[in-house]
């Protein structure tokens, strides 16, 4: 699932706008609970965000079904295209996993969320220890299995459904032509729940106001640092991926990362006030063309990457779900943290353009974790828009460059023209002159 958010009217009145009203409750949340710690502290403040939360996790099973499921009918469509689908895809998995490796490792060496020190409760505990405890192997995998395809929606179990999406998604692309209706009705479901995300992400500010009250009335406002800390670790953590991971990409392919951005800065600057990544996508893609990139890899390579290729929202997932562990003192082991980046690699997919997706993406891995983790959400929840905007930079200049490089390992990059637009000089209007 995707980092992006949904572009308000811009004739809307600045109170209505969403983004706006989810500020404003985060400042009087933050007020409430330094100012009267004990009514922030209280049962039904606490309600007001693990409310939203329980809304959330209401129809994440089915939606990371749906999604998918859907997603892997896509590469359907990919395979159409012979080996530009088949590298694209190749080059997608190969550069989420190390997004999600990066914020793994730096949420291990950066010790975030000890400033919280939330204690479970025994019936939390109880959740995470037999799990935790679980040293086989083969209990690990047995626990994957559902014991009926109900059972595994009924129990909520992220793992159990992400395995019947996989089987049920191959088993799709093997009825060809036979389950093209399937394929839309899954599809038209997906959509149909994204819809009821978009409902339910109008509770956004009654959620966050309880979340950031409680967390401060019940914690102390020296728990503002910690969230900062995690704010400012996942923008040096963005910042790491695209100079290192996308910077090496870019330099096996010719070209200078630092350069690349410049070029789109304007595309940048769109979606850092719109908090989407998708608001820039018809100009990002005129701009590769006129790159000297490939029209049919950029016609294949950038859509499929808003569904595919989301690295800004892959190193949110597990940067804040070892945030979240840390704040409940959970020791996870090595096989729930290999976990969560097998999860987070199937529930980011195919959230592209649904507010409140990176969020949504990190809801349904916590689940797939533990059911013990998903009540730390709410705390996250209160600071999720400030990161929004990173992820949102993040997934639309990886995008970019895998355009690049697809074209580059096709033999179908014009270097000069590349050269040329990328050392030429900005007009004012940000624009290349011709």
């Amino acid at each position: 699932m995707n980092s992006t958010e949904s572009r308000e009217p811009a004739s809307r009145a600045w109170y209505t706008i969403l983004y706006v009203q989810v500020l404003i409750a985060i400042v009087l949340g933050a007020m409430v609970g330094c100012l009267w710690p004990s009514v922030a502290a209280s049962d039904w403040v606490k309600a007001l965000g693990d409310g939203f939360i329980k809304l959330i996790k209401m129809v994440i099973a089915p939606l990371v079904f749906c999604t998918v499921t859907s997603g892997i009918a896509k590469v359907h469509d990919a395979k159409k295209v012979g080996r530009i689908g088949v590298k694209a895809l190749v080059y997608f998995e190969v550069v989420s996993s190390f997004a999600l490796l990066l914020g793994l490792v730096m949420g291990n060496l950066v010790n975030v969320g000890h400033g919280l020190s939330v204690n479970l409760d025994t019936e939390a505990a109880n959740h995470v220890l037999p799990q935790a405890n679980a040293s086989k192997a083969v209990d690990f995998f047995l626990n994957i299995i559902p014991d009926t395809i109900v059972g595994a929606f009924y129990r909520g179990d992220l793992l159990q459904v992400l395995l019947l999406a996989v089987l049920f998604g191959f088993s799709l692309l093997a009825l060809g032509k036979r389950g093209e209706l399937m394929r839309v009705i899954i599809d038209d479901t997906a959509h149909s729940l994204f819809g009821a995300i978009n409902i339910l992400m109008k509770a956004a500010p009654i959620g966050a106001f309880g979340a950031m009250s409680f967390t401060i009335g019940k914690f102390g406002p020296a728990v503002l640092g910690s969230l900062v800390g995690l704010i400012a670790l996942f923008y040096v953590t963005a910042a790491l991926f695209l100079i290192i991971v996308l910077g090496l990409i870019a330099r096996l392919a010719g070209f200078s990362i630092v350069r690349f951005i410049l070029y789109i800065k304007d595309e940048l600057l769109l979606v850092l006030s719109t908090s989407s990544s998708e608001s820039a996508l018809p100009r990002l893609m005129d701009k590769l063309e006129r790159l000297g990139c490939s029209r049919p890899v950029i016609g294949l390579v950038v859509p499929a990457g808003y569904s595919f290729n989301l690295d800004g929202t892959n190193i949110y997932t597990t940067l804040t779900t070892m945030f979240i562990a840390h704040s409940l003192r959970v020791d996870l082991t090595f096989d729930q943290q290999l976990t969560i980046v097998l999860a987070a690699m199937l529930t980011s997919k195919g959230a592209s353009g649904v507010t409140g997706a990176g969020f949504i993406t990190l809801t349904a891995t916590l689940s797939a974790i533990s059911p013990a983790l998903v009540p730390g959400a709410a705390i996250v929840f209160s600071i999720d828009k400030f990161m929004s905007e990173a992820r949102a930079l993040t997934n639309i200049v990886g995008n970019g460059v895998a355009a690049v490089f697809v074209s580059w390992w096709e033999g179908e990059l014009d270097q000069a023209t590349l050269q040329a637009g990328l050392n030429r000089p900005m007009t004012d209007a940000g624009e290349l002159p011709h």
